[in-house]
């Protein structure tokens, strides 16, 4: 199997991490691109139409993406229990979903800011995506931090690699400043092996 991988995407960690977390990074090779909503990388465009990171090429030639959908690939061809089933299932899906939702409006005001010219960008679309942050880490602080503090799943995966991209690209707003819990919390998962070796530069 190949990724199409940057190490900056956040999504693009998000797997990479599972892979460290199931000890399989031997079974995918790494293909780094570098690729913008302006530039798309051509040969991640013919892999994945909509030219977005990650992408996981399979060994039949089928090229699966979305992070989410790569995720649940990975999980069931290893076997590896990082979506239980069962009781918590779709609590589980759902701390995931908010970990990629916060990645989401953060990746979006990084676009605006770092590739938009200065009098094209829309202050009131960065705030309106921090906002969505900023409620998002409200509501991990203070109804999560139990199902966080429980056995290392997806869910885990993708709010560390969330919080961690808030870290990356947007440090100044002070995310940790309201959600002491969560980031107690982030600070532990941060030191996993997995976490420290996919940090971005």
């Amino acid at each position: 199997m190949k990724l199409f991988h940057s190490p900056a995407s956040p999504y693009v960690r998000k797997v990479v991490v599972m892979l460290h977390e199931m000890d399989k990074l031997d079974a995918v090779a790494f293909e780094t691109v570098a690729t913008t909503a302006f530039a798309s990388n051509e040969a991640l465009m013919i892999a994945n139409p909509l030219a977005k990171l990650p992408a996981l090429q399979r060994e039949d030639g089928v090229t699966l993406y979305d992070s989410r959908v790569i995720t649940g690939y990975l999980n069931e061809v290893f076997d590896a229990g990082l979506y239980p089933q069962g009781s918590g299932k779709w609590e589980n899906l759902t701390l995931e979903a908010t970990g990629d939702g916060i990645m989401d409006s953060a990746v979006s005001m990084a676009y605006e800011m770092r590739l938009r010219a200065p009098e094209e960008q829309s202050q009131a679309w960065i705030d309106a995506q921090w906002e969505k942050v900023s409620r998002a880490l409200a509501v991990l602080n203070a109804r999560w931090i139990s199902h966080l503090s429980g056995p290392v799943t997806m869910a885990h995966i993708s709010v560390g690699c969330a919080l961690s991209y808030l870290d990356f690209r947007h440090d100044a707003r002070n995310w940790r400043q309201g959600n002491e819990a969560l980031a107690k919390w982030h600070e532990s998962f941060e030191s996993r092996p997995s976490m420290q070796a996919t940090k971005p530069a």
